[in-house]
């Protein structure tokens, strides 16, 4: 008997990618939603940029050839968990839009679920927040490339999803982001062709 693949702990998983500007809101949700997947008994990993840089690309640096290198790693990643059954939660910058494109293609020749959540905070709000002090780095000249500010960041014009962090509190930001993750999830009827349900 098959198993029933929108039961948590079950085997289809799926990568929810988190785009935007530094400081937008997306490894802040990404966290809160991973949170809420656990305590509802999913397998769940967040692969944070900052946290995986080191290891999946130490010695790159920030170039756009090296920033593709590194989306296109973690995006490798991400796609071989979920297709072990993991939910992914990727909260990356991946400022450009083919890369982004790569990783969604990716993904869609593996039969592994993905779906595209764009932090749509503003400029002006990300900058505001300055998490890590560099946008206050970049406008004083001390370093370049960064992204919003000497760099471009192509937004996403198919996203699955749009949340601006400004005017959508972060419990409904997670609830919206919850209800992506069980439709990526949910069988399509292809799947549920020549089951014995």
């Amino acid at each position: 008997m098959n198993a029933d693949l929108t039961t948590p702990g079950t085997a289809r998983g799926a990568t929810l990618w988190f785009t935007g500007l530094p400081s937008a809101g997306k490894s802040t949700i990404a966290h809160a939603l991973a949170d809420r997947l656990l305590l509802d008994g999913y397998r769940v990993q967040v692969l944070d940029g900052d946290a995986v840089r080191p290891y999946l690309s130490a010695g790159l640096g920030y170039s756009r050839a090296d920033r593709d290198v590194n989306v296109k790693r973690i995006g490798w990643v991400a796609r071989l968990l979920a297709s072990h059954g993991v939910i992914v939660l990727v909260p990356v910058i991946a400022p450009y839009a083919a890369a982004r494109a790569a990783v969604r293609e990716d993904h869609a020749e593996a039969g592994v679920p993905f779906g595209e959540v764009f932090v749509a905070t503003s400029l002006a709000v990300a900058e505001s927040r300055d998490v890590k002090g560099l946008y206050a780095r970049a406008r004083a000249g001390e370093i370049s490339g960064m992204t919003g500010v000497d760099d471009p960041y192509e937004q996403p014009t198919s996203a699955e999803l749009s949340i601006d962090t400004a005017a959508v509190p972060l419990e409904q930001s997670v609830e919206q982001a919850y209800a992506l993750v069980t439709d990526l999830i949910e069988p399509k009827a292809a799947d549920l062709v020549g089951s014995d349900a």
